[in-house]
């Protein structure tokens, strides 16, 4: 996971989109560093740290820094917590100039797979969207395809999506890779780059259908998970 993670930093620097890959950096680089720790094998410890050497000291990472220390803001999700509906978490950083906003989650799938919503999800964070205070125009999701038989209805229900945003002037864009990993990242035309543990999918299922909270997710309970705030104009590459 750490290498495929510092793998997805170098495609993300190589786009120029160097806020989100210093973020893939830090988060690659610490999940080898727990190997590290964990390993009893002292040849694969030297391995590992050769390998973290060689990321940390190469130009791409080398070349990016933040620029004063007010760059991140962290919130973290205690388990079965509540009260962190997207309207909690993103409308601090939805003001009224947002007009484009970038998904990353490569978990948006199918309705029915095991433990997971997040097409669900994802229309509730586009309801979030098309209610404001932003006005926003143009998502852009990127996300990976479905595994087996599930991709049909994957590609169809977004297609469900996508025809229903445009009723209210706002075009969706998907593209799928299956590079992206395990992590979800949104970032904003204003500057504002978000990033969840868990993607979209952080919260439970509800204990019924008609329990409190299965509609209003400020009620709903939560999974452990981080949220890292970053903002572009606290990035430098030199």
């Amino acid at each position: 996971a750490g290498a495929e993670t510092v793998k997805r930093a170098v495609e993300l620097d190589l786009a120029s989109r160097f806020q989100e890959s210093l973020v893939c950096y830090q988060e690659g680089i610490g999940l080898l560093l727990q190997v590290v720790k964990a390993t009893k094998d002292e040849a694969k410890k030297h391995r590992y740290r050769e390998k973290i050497s060689e990321w940390l000291t190469q130009e791409l990472c080398r070349d990016l820094f933040f620029s004063d220390g007010k760059y991140h803001k962290q919130i973290r999700i205690e388990e079965n917590a509540t009260g962190f509906s997207y309207e909690k978490l993103f409308q601090e950083y939805l003001t009224e100039t947002v007009s484009e906003v970038w998904v990353e989650d490569p978990y948006i799938r199918h309705v029915h797979q095991a433990s997971r919503y997040s097409l669900y999800n994802f229309v509730r964070f586009c309801e979030m969207l098309v209610k404001g205070p932003c006005k926003v125009k143009t998502i852009h999701l990127l996300t990976s395809y479905d595994e087996g038989s599930g991709r049909s209805k994957q590609v169809s229900s977004l297609e469900e999506i996508q025809q229903s945003l445009r009723n209210y002037g706002v075009t969706l864009n998907i593209a799928f890779s299956s590079s992206i990993h395990d992590r979800e990242i949104s970032r904003f035309n204003n500057g504002w780059m978000i990033k969840i543990g868990r993607g979209l999918d952080y919260f439970k299922k509800p204990q019924g259908h008609f329990s409190i909270g299965s509609c209003d997710f400020d009620l709903r309970r939560c999974h452990e998970t981080t949220v890292d705030v970053f903002h572009i104009k606290h990035t430098k590459k030199m």
